[in-house]
Parts: structure tokens; sequence; C-alpha cells
């Protein structure tokens, strides 16, 4: 399989990251790198990334955080699959049954992973709004780990923030918790959870480095300039969702050239942020 070199966020080169590569090589940045005066500092190793598990609560999650950069990285020809461990069934659908709204979000959130090029999509199924950092959850996770056999996880930052209150939905920062333990050690020792070994076959495996989505103080930036299109497409099909907001584009757009000028990207440019932790 051909490995991609990503290198995200180089201070005075602004217009690099994983959104459009020119070479089969691309660039996205990968541990210590620290944003400073609203500018990104790069100080980081790179490390190899050919696949990519992205974990979320919701089934909305990735497309509001991520969907710029995951498009970018499918665009780039790396295999990225998705994990949504609820199926989203406390969500506000009208008036729709709710013994319907978990098949119904399950089959938006395939569709929008289709737009940012995704087709390996699993639910796990735990209750909306009820998730908690248990060994079973954190067993779920790392068989998944185990089975994409993942370079970079993405997840949730477990930690509060108190900038904006809807980042931090307990599923938020459970999944993120539990993602975090399912990296290390769970994924890492085939002694934990045994049974993912002995009984269903799948071997220790260790991502090299977490992806952390509405970190308190993110470290890194992706462009989105160029895919920000599709990441509106995919949060438009979560129409039970979005389908009210006429303003979506716009929305997206705003949000995300703050995030852009404040890691120091030219006016116009647009972008997502992260916290990057090596995990191995």
């Amino acid at each position: 399989m051909e490995r991609h070199r990503l290198v995200v966020g180089h201070s005075g080169e602004h217009n690099v990251g994983p959104v459009t590569p020119t070479r089969p090589n691309l660039t996205v940045d990968s541990g210590r790198s620290g944003c400073q005066g609203g500018r990104v500092d790069n100080r980081t190793h790179v490390r190899e990334v050919s696949r990519v598990l992205a974990v979320a609560a919701h089934p909305d999650d990735l497309d509001f955080l991520a969907g710029g950069t995951i498009a970018g990285w499918t665009r780039a020809g790396l295999d990225v699959a998705i994990c949504i461990v609820t199926n989203g069934d406390a969500g506000q659908l009208g008036q729709t049954p709710r013994n319907q709204v978990a098949a119904l979000r399950q089959a938006e959130a395939r569709a929008a992973a289709r737009e940012l090029g995704v087709g390996d999509v699993t639910f796990l199924g735990y209750s909306d709004s009820r998730v908690e950092v248990t060994l079973a959850l954190r067993r779920d996770i790392a068989r998944q780990i185990r089975r994409v056999r993942p370079d970079l996880v993405l997840t949730w930052a477990p930690e509060r923030t108190r900038d904006f209150i809807r980042s931090n939905h307990p599923d938020h920062r459970a999944v993120g918790e539990a993602t975090l333990c399912a990296i290390y050690p769970d994924a890492a020792n085939r002694y934990i959870h045994p049974e993912l070994h002995d009984d269903e076959g799948w071997h220790a495996w260790r991502a090299s480095q977490a992806w952390l989505m509405g970190a308190a103080e993110p470290t890194a930036y992706v462009d989105i300039t160029d895919t920000v299109d599709v990441k509106v497409a995919a949060l438009r099909a979560h129409r039970s969702q979005t389908g009210h907001l006429d303003d979506l584009a716009e929305r997206i757009r705003e949000t995300a050239a703050k995030a852009a000028l404040g890691a120091g990207l030219p006016a116009g440019r647009l972008a997502e942020v992260f916290q990057i932790t090596p995990t191995a």
C-alpha cells in the first residue's frame, strides 16, 4: 500500500496541507506544533500515514469539525474509516417517530461519508446522550482500531472547554476519553481485552498519532479552502439536522475563516483546527 507523508502547518508557508495534493507524497503536520501569536510554529517530527480511523459520538460530528480535512485525505488517496459510537437517536427530528430516528440518522451519516469519499462506516449503537467511559466502550473502539490498523486516529478532545457549550456534550468528552484509552493501552496490548485476540483474531495495533477535535488549545491547522464545498455537501446530507439552515454554507465558511486567521493564514483562506498528540 502506498504511504503518504503528512505534514500540516509550516509557519510562513500557508498553502500547504493534505487537502490539495500536487504530488503522491503530500504534507500534513504531526507532533508538537504550537500556535503562537496566531501563527503555526512547526517544530515537529514527520510520520507516515496511509490509514485513518475517525471516531465520533454522533452521526454529524465529523462533518462539522473535520469534514474538509477528511475530504482532503480521501482525495489524496488515504484510506479513511469512520466509527460512530451512537445512532444519534436523541436528535431532534420534528414529527419523526422515535423508533425511526436511528435508522434515518444512520442513512444520513452514510450519505455524508460518501460525499467525503469514505465507504467504511461502523455504528456501535450506544444510546445518544448516555455514553460513558466503560470497559465495554473501550473494547468496542479498540476492536475498530485493530480492524482498521490506522496510523492516525481522529476523535474528540476529552477535556471541557468554555468557549462553546455545545462542544462540551458529555458524549463528545466520553468518546474522546474512551478512544484515547482504546489507542493506548487497549488496542496496543493483546492481553487487554484478550477476547479480541483469542476469540476474534484481531491482533494488537498501535496508532502513531491522535488528532483531537474541539480541543481547548489546538496545535495544528489544515487548510480546507479547496474542500469546503465538499464539507458543506456532507453536512447537507444530514437533512434532519441541517435542512432548516438556509445559511449553512455561510456559517461554515465564517467559522473556517476565523480558524484560518487565527492560524496565521492570509485572508480568504479557510481552515479546521486540531490538537495533535503522538501516541507511539
